[in-house]
């Protein structure tokens, strides 16, 4: 069971987080997004102490921190709608540089920003640090529904295929002359789209049948099993652990 290929995300080093088994990974990754979202939104500092947790990993890693701010950018629909929080919501209502902003849409931006930001950090140092073909291997070795992660490893093996395919279409395209410049080309682009699904559709079946005449029957062969230690575990947990800590000052207060 491969993903074929290295993603984007993924930088290559040798370190201790790198060295992890995926599924103690994910384990602390997901452990560490629930400890953030259950943190009560006043606790500002707490937030602030995910913050130093998330950069001192980053540091273990060796992910540059510009490398992971430019991924955090992914999260800029989820900015926009937090800006517009505090000019819709009701209730109280403050001057703020002689705007008139509500309070809980305020608390409620400070909220999805703080939240959002800590867990798509967490989620872009999980793939930094770990190679599509492991993050799949990871969650089978969790035991998540085979099905979702035979899924998971099709979208990840042929998403460049089909990528390459709308690209050569496009190339097609312009090699006669057609240029998308306003709402009247829709159509052709509706077309193309329609095409290319059909395309892979087709592709797929192909690839079923191809499969199953290799005695395909559901999953895939696990060539290495990963077996995570008791010291692994324990490193892993060292990120959740300590935020959970956090949290719990963070209710206490």
């Amino acid at each position: 069971m491969g993903a074929g290929h290295a993603h984007k995300l993924y930088r290559h080093a040798h370190t201790p987080v790198h060295a992890l088994p995926p599924h103690c990974k994910l384990a602390a990754t997901f452990a560490f997004v629930v400890v953030v979202v259950s943190t009560p939104r006043e606790a500002v500092w707490a937030f602030g102490a995910y913050g130093v947790l998330i950069a001192a990993a980053a540091a273990m890693a060796r992910i540059p921190a510009g490398f992971l701010l430019r991924r955090l950018l992914i999260e800029i629909p989820f900015v926009a709608f937090a800006v517009l929080m505090p000019f819709v919501a009701q209730g109280e209502r403050v001057e703020v540089l002689g705007m008139s902003l509500s309070v809980s849409g305020l608390w409620g931006a400070w909220n999805v920003l703080a939240k959002g930001t800590l867990g798509v950090a967490a989620s872009v140092l999980l793939a930094s640090t770990t190679e599509l073909r492991a993050l799949l291997l990871g969650l089978q070795r969790l035991k998540l529904p085979p099905l979702l992660v035979q899924i998971a490893s099709f979208m990840i093996r042929y998403g460049d295929v089909i990528s390459d395919e709308l690209r050569r279409m496009s190339i097609a395209r312009r090699s006669r002359g057609f240029e998308a410049s306003g709402i009247r080309h829709w159509g052709v682009l509706a077309k193309t789209a329609g095409a290319l699904f059909i395309r892979s559709y087709e592709r797929g079946e192909r690839v079923y049948l191809a499969m199953v005449s290799r005695g395909y029957a559901g999953s895939m062969p696990v060539i290495d099993e990963v077996v995570a230690t008791r010291a692994q575990w324990a490193y892993a947990a060292a990120l959740p652990v300590t935020a959970l800590a956090v949290c719990l000052m963070g209710w206490t207060l």
